[in-house]
């Protein structure tokens, strides 16, 4: 057994733990990352702690020295970290007291439980609005890839048969519908993440005069009008873990909107559709067929979904079980938090890019919508026109239709005379609805698939995301 650190042990115990111990329980092998989360908080807690009076102006000074040339050494690299302090609080403690003796005083009214509560809170913040960014990104490149191809017409989709037609970018756009929700849902949360708890100590406060409301405002844990907003209750302040699952729902959310979006890549770049061409900077080859171009960027986008919804299952289950307050467990959602968050910045980053790097196959999209077929719904509504009610109007399509199949020729190309010896409603007029371009033209209702309708949006988008 090691002698174990008086900062990470304390006087209850004789010895440390073993070595095999150590290595199971410590986190700071993934939770370093929140280094400059940690100095900052303890930077502000000294302060604090000087404006009460239990630090004199020389120890807040020393202090604050002290914790700001290991922020730069962390920075530069020359920081070492000793996964027998467990920790990245107790890293930064331990050599903060050994180089400036007043740093034993840093843990006044502090516990481990509400400084992880704090630091989390603070890097979720910044990781939610970087976020954001690098969603705004992706709508962009959507929108562009969608403005840069504006008359352009493919088949719209059901059951992955072609339905009826729709203007690519109307396709597109749907997306960016998808991620503005996405949008909404992390600005929301983002209210949640915005409290702070630090001063609920290890569950219940502090005897000592700490004064939460200044270290609230210290790092903008304040409302719209500037008030601070601390945690009420300081057992749920410790335990609650609420506004990571938050995050992570959120972020499943927007990993399956993305594995969406890419699932329809995957298809628009096969030579069965062969809607797209991506660049060959987000393509890949075969290690054994020459002629592949595969995009493998889209299909990890797909397949990264997985992860980030496990990520939150984890997490739920993790939580379930766990009694007031503090437990050990809680230490297993870093690692689910940071990797939800990595993956879906790196994913929506990527998808942007390609995105940026692809080019339109006008011409196989202009063969594919203008399947006589994707216009079936069209003929009914004229005969709806007519007077016809659509359930029978509908019938009396489904019959024309099969009679172009039997005879092995398109619908449009039925005669009047074959049209008529279904219902007597056809006239010569019926073969005007094939005409493409005029049947999007009346596709005006708002959120339709119509000419005017698409511009509106797509004006829309581009003044919303500029």
């Amino acid at each position: 057994m090691k002698k174990s650190s008086p900062v990470s042990r304390g006087g209850r115990f004789a010895s440390g733990p073993g070595a095999d111990v150590a290595q199971f329980t410590e986190s700071v092998s993934f939770d370093h990352r929140l280094w400059r989360h940690d100095i900052q908080g303890s930077l502000a807690h000294a302060a604090m702690l000087r404006k009460v009076g239990l630090l004199n102006r020389a120890e807040h000074a020393a202090i604050a020295r002290g914790l700001k040339v290991i922020a730069r050494e962390i920075e530069q690299g020359k920081f070492r970290w000793k996964a027998e302090l467990e920790d990245v609080h107790m890293n930064i403690e331990a050599e903060l007291t050994r180089r400036v003796p007043a740093g034993a005083k840093l843990h006044t009214g502090r516990s481990r439980n509400d400084q992880i509560a704090l630091d989390l809170r603070l890097w979720l913040r910044e990781e939610i609005v970087a976020l954001l960014g690098e969603i705004q990104g992706l709508q962009q490149s959507l929108v562009r890839l969608g403005k840069q191809n504006a008359d352009v017409l493919i088949p719209g989709y059901t059951h992955l048969q072609r339905a009826q037609p729709v203007y690519f970018v109307h396709h597109l756009l749907a997306y960016v519908e998808m991620l503005e929700r996405d949008c909404e849902r992390l600005w929301d949360g983002l209210d949640r993440v915005n409290v702070c708890p630090l001063g609920a100590g290890a569950l219940a406060g502090s005897t000592l005069p700490l004064d939460r409301a200044f270290v609230a405002k210290e790092f903008g844990f304040v409302d719209l009008d500037g008030k601070p907003r601390l945690t009420q209750n300081s057992m749920d302040a410790v335990s609650d873990r609420d506004f990571a699952v938050e995050f992570c729902a959120a972020a499943a959310l927007l990993a399956v909107h993305l594995s969406r979006l890419a699932e329809d890549v995957v298809l628009w770049a096969s030579a069965e559709f062969n809607f797209i061409r991506i660049a060959d900077a987000y393509t890949t080859g075969s290690s054994l067929m020459p002629q592949k171009r595969n995009p493998d960027v889209a299909e990890l986008a797909r397949g990264k979904s997985a992860r980030v919804i496990g990520n939150l299952v984890s997490l739920l289950t993790l939580l379930k079980g766990l009694p007031m307050t503090y437990n050990r467990d809680l230490q297993e959602d870093k690692e689910r938090l940071f990797d939800s968050a990595d993956t879906v910045r790196a994913t929506v980053r990527l998808m942007a890019a390609m995105l940026r790097h692809t080019q339109v196959n006008r011409a196989a999209c202009e063969t594919a919508a203008s399947d006589p077929a994707l216009l079936a719904t069209d003929l009914a509504d004229y005969l709806v026109r007519k007077g016809m009610p659509f359930r029978q109007a509908h019938h009396a399509v489904g019959a024309a239709v099969a009679v172009a199949e039997k005879a092995g020729q398109p619908l449009h190309a039925l005669s009047l005379a074959e049209l008529q010896s279904i219902s007597p409603q056809f006239g010569r007029d019926a073969r005007r609805v094939f005409h493409l371009r005029a049947a999007m033209a009346k596709r005006n209702l708002i959120g339709a698939p119509g000419k005017k309708q698409v511009k509106r949006q797509l004006a829309r988008w581009e003044e919303q995301l500029s």
